[in-house]
């Protein structure tokens, strides 16, 4: 099926700053689609039915017109957060043209002289202000996709909330257009000046001495997280997260999640990594919900309730991590059951009667375990002394595509997924 879609980039020059493919894709259309302001740059004499897009937003009225000479407007390059990369993931490539124009992004460091290689873009457009925090870093260059003209003024207090006041903020308005302006201020002393709804605001974040510094890496110190004590705390978690090894796009399940710390440090390896938790207890819940705003993985996706019960209906699974409950009857099969072919389950239990637990599903399923004792030292008088931990037994396994159905323990000599004891 040939093409019948085109989606043209345009930038705040209109119609005048369109190329001759993108113009003719106009003039030959039946219907154009775009916002209120996009359809405004369109001259008379396009022949083509205007349509404003709905609200709230939907792609139905432009899929409901397949095979008909259709194209939609949208600002700068449509496959960078646009409308172009929502089409393309409903239509076959073969029917879809995409023709853009150069994006705000390109625009800006053009403007300001950065490699854009090296900036990170972050858009705030239908995303919660929360998302900016998982980028901010001393040294870090940012381009921010504003929301309306409100979010400077939002970023500005956002930057001196969490020590980045003297972050260097640079507005740029109607980039690329006859009106387009340069607004300079630190985030600490930001004039709140009425700014443009079409902007995007450069970052040059610099912290201040007390400024938490938040690595990406595995292990936050305990702090970073507003818990209860029930958290698991900062060295187990690193070698929690380093043995659920994410990747890209992964989905987790965090199973008795406490605090949230490993559904959260999951999802700030990075931003295609995905997690949902799972809580019960009604403090917990509230405490997730502060977390994973504080640490900028706004995303994750918190579900009320206890497992195994709340478990049903959920997306499956690529890895599991159980933090508690272990021994709650039905929780290990339960997630078990879901855990797609290949993933992962991570278990961790502190009581006896959990690493029983662990024992008993190692040899049925194979796997590992390893034990983590974890020392501090600690005032003893005028003199300072180790002070042991819990010790904690890990269970990892992954399973198998041709996983057998049954209770029968898998025999230890049959080469079935293997095992290994590790004390460290």
């Amino acid at each position: 099926m040939p093409a019948w879609l085109t989606v043209v980039g345009i930038g705040d020059d209109g119609f005048a700053g369109l190329g001759r493919p993108a113009r003719r894709a106009l003039l030959d259309a039946a219907v154009v689609f775009g916002g209120e302001r996009h359809l405004a740059m369109l001259p008379a004499r396009l022949a083509a039915r205007r349509a404003a897009w709905p609200s709230p937003f939907d792609i139905a009225p432009v899929l409901a017109l397949r095979n008909t000479p259709v194209c939609v407007l949208a600002s700068g390059d449509p496959m960078l957060f646009g409308v172009g990369a929502t089409l393309a993931r409903q239509l076959p490539a073969a029917e879809l043209r995409v023709l853009p124009a150069p994006s705000s992004l390109s625009l800006a460091a053009a403007r300001l002289g950065w490699p854009l290689q090296e900036v990170t873009a972050v858009s705030l457009v239908g995303r919660p202000l929360a998302t900016l925090n998982v980028h901010l870093h001393a040294g870090a260059r940012l381009f921010v996709l504003s929301a309306d003209g409100a979010t400077p003024a939002a970023l500005a207090a956002l930057l001196t909330s969490r020590g980045f006041g003297a972050t260097r903020m640079i507005v740029l308005e109607h980039l690329g257009g006859e009106r387009e302006r340069r607004l300079d201020g630190r985030a600490d002393a930001w004039s709140g000046a009425a700014v443009a709804a079409l902007n995007l605001v450069a970052l040059e974040c610099h912290a201040a001495d007390g400024a938490p510094r938040l690595p990406l890496t595995p292990g936050l110190p305990d702090d970073a997280f507003r818990h209860d004590g029930q958290l698991t705390k900062r060295d187990v978690r690193a070698v929690t997260l380093a043995r659920l090894a994410p990747t890209p796009g992964e989905l987790l399940w965090d199973v008795g999640a406490g605090s949230g710390s490993i559904g959260i440090e999951w999802m700030r390896t990075h931003p295609a990594c995905r997690a949902i938790a799972i809580e019960g207890h009604a403090e917990r819940q509230r405490f997730i919900e502060h977390n994973r705003d504080a640490l900028g993985v706004p995303g994750l996706q918190l579900v009320a309730g206890r497992a195994p019960e709340a478990l049903q209906g959920l997306a499956s699974p690529d890895v599991i991590f159980i933090g508690g409950g272990v021994t709650t009857p039905g929780v290990l099969e339960a997630c078990w059951a879901q855990l797609r072919p290949g993933g992962r389950l991570i278990a961790n239990a502190v009581t006896l009667q959990g690493e029983a637990v662990l024992v008993a599903w190692r040899a049925q399923h194979g796997g590992t375990l390893t034990r983590m004792a974890l020392a501090e030292a600690q005032p003893l008088g005028g003199f300072d002394t180790w002070r042991q931990a819990l010790p904690i037994t890990l269970l990892e396994v992954i399973k198998q595509h041709d996983e057998p159905v049954g209770d029968s323990a898998a025999d230890p000599d049959s080469g079935h997924a293997g095992g290994i004891v590790r004390e460290i």
